[in-house]
């Protein structure tokens, strides 16, 4: 590996599994020292073992990103352990047990608990830890949207797809205040990626036939598709790349 990220800090939360896991072993590979977040610290205790293979610092918290004491746990455990910030990739979001549902067979207590997940907390964990960056003058956040809200599954993950919506307005509004400050904002859009929580879902397979017959390149995405993109995001190849969503869907969304 390049070793692209050596000497840099990164909070990756969610990293327990999934798209977070491959975020933080690609990491890891480009020499970067990590802080993960879980909500479940025994599921994550493989993946930081995995992490510290590597021959990088890394240490795990846990923490609800809902919940706004948490996220202050975040950064100040961020200090703690390693004295800055370079890197905050916000890859924690309600994903896992959401199924394929018509448009109008949500709860109003499923767009309330998604959203309070997938933006609110992701907002919560920038406000927590960007002062440490503008404090720097510089610093990379990263937010994992999707390609859902863009294509025609959005109305059968409708919570959720919203949610993934957000991001790109949340992402453009965070480029815009803290861009001056030296802060790159900038996000990536998966497409239906063949991650744990992808696999569990009922019909799993018929989703991913049509996710793949709308894609240019007609293969299953896989988590580690995703971490050339978080690794360039946070890099000084992306020093002046700012308000942008990268996708990363096998050529599904073309802009």
């Amino acid at each position: 590996m390049s070793q692209a990220l050596k000497g840099k800090v990164a909070i990756i939360t969610g990293a327990s599994r999934g798209l977070g896991k491959a975020f933080a072993l690609r990491y890891a590979e480009e020499g970067a020292d990590l802080l993960l977040t879980t909500t479940n610290l025994e599921r994550a205790q493989g993946t930081l073992d995995e992490v510290k293979a590597k021959g990088v610092k890394a240490a795990l918290i846990k923490a609800d990103i809902s919940v706004e004491s948490d996220c202050q746990k975040i950064a100040d455990e961020a200090v703690k352990q390693y004295g800055k910030v370079d890197i905050l990739l916000n890859n924690a979001a309600i994903w896992y047990g959401v199924n394929v549902t018509p448009w109008d067979g949500w709860k109003v207590e499923d767009f309330e608990r998604i959203y309070r997940v997938n933006v609110i907390g992701t907002w919560l964990v920038c406000k927590a830890v960007a002062p440490l960056m503008v404090k720097a003058k510089k610093g990379k956040i990263i937010n994992i949207a999707s390609n859902v809200a863009q294509v025609p599954a959005a109305m059968v993950f409708m919570p959720y797809s919203c949610s993934k919506g957000a991001m790109y307005t949340f992402t453009h509004a965070m480029a815009r205040a803290l861009g001056p400050s030296g802060i790159n904002v900038n996000g990536i859009a998966p497409g239906f990626t063949a991650s744990e929580a992808s696999l569990a879902q009922p019909g799993s397979d018929d989703t991913f036939k049509l996710a793949t017959s709308e894609q240019s390149m007609p293969r299953r995405g896989k988590p580690e598709d995703m971490a050339g993109a978080a690794v360039f995001l946070a890099s000084a190849d992306s020093d002046f790349i700012n308000g942008q969503i990268y996708y990363v869907d096998g050529g599904t969304v073309m802009l």
